[in-house]
């Protein structure tokens, strides 16, 4: 028997929600190691992962999974703990 609209249009949207749980996920798991490498203190880690974490953070926003104002918020505050953390003093 066919599907009406309204089963398609959820399993459509199904698809969809873990699809954006996977790359939130993956978002989430780089800036967890981001805030580790700081935390730590190594300068040359938090920069690499800092530009993973960036990437993850453009995927999402080209992918629709955030708003490009959330993709901008989030780098600009790991932009600026970087900066924070690792100033020359």
């Amino acid at each position: 028997m066919a599907k009406t609209s309204a089963e398609k249009k959820h399993a459509q949207s199904e698809v969809r929600r873990m699809r954006n749980k996977a790359v939130k996920s993956e978002v989430h798991t780089s800036a967890r190691k981001y805030v580790a490498a700081v935390q730590k203190k190594d300068q040359n880690l938090a920069a690499e992962t800092l530009k993973a974490y960036v990437s993850e953070l453009d995927n999402a926003g080209r992918k629709g999974v955030m708003t490009a104002q959330a993709v901008s918020r989030k780098k600009s505050r790991m932009m600026k703990l970087f900066n924070k953390t690792f100033a020359a003093k």
